[in-house]
């Protein structure tokens, strides 16, 4: 199992400076997560990767809905190459807040929906090579020779993970389906009011397996697909029971990914991100 953390507040050169730190301290992974109007996801990452060598660099999430397909090819793609082949996208349609329709109105589930598939679907295709054309609802891409960029280092594109979520009772998982198709799984559950975050080892399981099973159906592997635990071994955001990983790694998971939602902005909070950094992971 890797383990990585997220980083709820920084600004770019504190963000790089976290990361130096993890690497130092040996965590896997850092990861931000993407803001209308705040600090650009994907230049905390490109500077991370000029301090650093190893330590993968991702989103936590990335709205894909919201961003258009070529705009984030070109920012994974350019992150991806600065930092030798060590980024991760995580998609998914994004939490509605207002942070968000302060800007953007809702389009709706349904269109988001469409958004984030067709996006994706350019983002692949724009990785792989040219020609490449698309022609969706929402987006079309013809092929184009002008002023190409070099291809990312991590081949054919660097990896997705995308937020899968079980709905009890519904025989039908669209969203499981998404995420069987790409690189990764981001689980979640819905169960009457709950919604949110995988509870246990077992619901984690029951969540996998349908993964497992679609993606045996498409003659896809397990081997080298993530499955990742949104954690937090403090227990101030959510505790996560049992707080080791042995039981999670049995039930699928590849990833535990420390989410300090609850410490503070500013820096008593940077304090003490450093501190929890400095310790390591919690293995």
């Amino acid at each position: 199992m890797r383990f990585g953390f997220v980083v709820p507040y920084a600004d770019a050169r504190d963000f790089a400076d976290l990361a130096e730190l993890g690497e130092r301290h040996g965590w896997d992974g850092i990861f931000t997560w993407e803001a209308l109007w705040g600090v650009d996801a994907w230049v905390s990452l490109a500077a991370a990767a000029m301090v650093t060598d190893k330590i993968k660099l991702g989103t936590l999430l990335t709205p894909v809905s919201r961003v258009r397909p070529w705009d984030l090819a070109t920012r994974v793609g350019t992150v991806d190459r600065l930092s030798g082949g060590r980024t991760i996208l995580s998609a998914g349609l994004g939490a509605l807040h207002e942070g968000w329709t302060a800007f953007e109105p809702d389009e709706g589930r349904r269109v988001r929906a469409e958004k984030l598939d067709e996006c994706l679907a350019i983002y692949d295709g724009l990785m792989r090579g040219q020609p490449f054309s698309f022609t969706g609802t929402h987006y079309s891409a013809a092929p184009t020779d002008f002023m190409l960029p070099d291809p990312p280092v991590q081949q054919p594109r660097p990896p997705v993970w995308v937020v899968g979520a079980a709905v009890a009772g519904r025989e039908s998982q669209p969203s499981l389906a998404r995420a069987a198709k790409w690189d990764g799984l981001l689980p979640q559950v819905i169960d009457g009011e709950h919604r949110g975050k995988v509870r246990s080892p077992e619901e984690m399981a029951a969540v996998v397996e349908p993964v497992r099973a679609l993606r045996a159906a498409a003659g896809l592997p397990m081997e080298g697909y993530d499955v990742v635990l949104e954690a937090d071994s403090t227990g101030e955001w959510e505790a996560t029971d049992p707080a080791d990983s042995a039981a999670w790694a049995d039930a699928g998971v590849t990833w535990w990914v420390e989410s300090w939602w609850g410490i503070e902005r500013g820096e008593k909070g940077l304090a003490e991100l450093r501190r929890r950094i400095a310790a390591g992971p919690p293995t």
